[in-house]
């Protein structure tokens, strides 16, 4: 999507607000012993509140209202019995729908006690979507994403997940431009044009490269098994910088 006005500059920081009060809810409430589908009932229950549907479930039918990956799952785990216990990694995923705008953000948390290298990779997750968010600007290359969030992962000692890659998003979950690298890519050639909107989702682990499949048909597993982390913004390029459409409350 290209945002062709200031209404829809609105509606979409008006999604992007709801996306992102309903992970600051989750996470405040999240405890030892809450199962998974007790935390996606209490994100549903602020997507609703705020008139704004589930996006996973309304465009994929995904069976649940957020996406709740645990440790080794890494994305689109499902919501269920699966108890959430001291230790942790808990990826939060959230996208949805209001007035025919969406908009897609997620990040992780640790459910203490947490090993110190886990609190750094979650410091360093974010510090690598920040990176990767400073790049946004009308007229640069896409590419300059992948390439800085790369630079830190290497300089740092991380890798990162390369077939989880950010997307257009706005008038759908997913359009064009599909597929953005968040990993340096030399293949990737396109531009980031005024008003285009789009997630910025780094994928930064202490060893995996590769997300595979599992049992059923959604939860996605790091490959080699190693603890990752994914924090998500969506983003409009301008000429001045991104603009970032999925603050909480307080925050825009």
């Amino acid at each position: 999507m290209v945002i062709a006005n200031d209404d829809e500059l609105v509606k979409l920081k008006e999604i992007g607000r709801i996306c992102a009060n309903a992970i600051q809810v989750m996470a405040a409430a999240m405890e030892p012993g809450m199962t998974t589908l007790e935390l996606d009932q209490i994100g549903r229950k602020v997507l609703e509140d705020s008139g704004a549907r589930s996006a996973p479930e309304f465009c994929y039918q995904f069976p649940g209202a957020t996406c709740i990956s645990i440790n080794e799952e890494i994305a689109h785990g499902i919501p269920g019995p699966r108890v959430i216990r001291a230790g942790d990694l808990i990826n939060i995923d959230v996208s949805a729908e209001k007035d025919g705008f969406f908009a897609d953000t997620g990040a992780s948390f640790t459910m203490p006690p947490v090993r110190p290298k886990i609190e750094r990779l979650c410091r360093d997750g974010k510090r690598a979507l920040w990176i990767g968010l400073n790049q946004v600007k009308s007229g640069e290359p896409l590419a300059k994403i992948g390439t800085a969030v790369g630079a830190f992962a290497q300089k740092n000692r991380y890798t990162l997940v390369a077939n989880l890659a950010s997307h257009g998003v706005g008038r759908s979950l997913h359009e064009e431009p599909a597929e953005l690298s968040t990993w340096p890519d030399p293949s990737e050639k396109r531009m980031m044009t005024e008003g285009l909107v789009f997630t910025v989702e780094p994928f930064l682990s202490l060893g995996a490269t590769w997300a595979e499949g599992g049992d059923d048909a959604w939860t996605l597993y790091a490959d080699p098994k190693a603890p990752t982390v994914q924090y998500e913004h969506t983003v409009v390029a301008t000429r001045n910088g991104p603009v970032v459409l999925t603050l909480p409350d307080g925050r825009a």
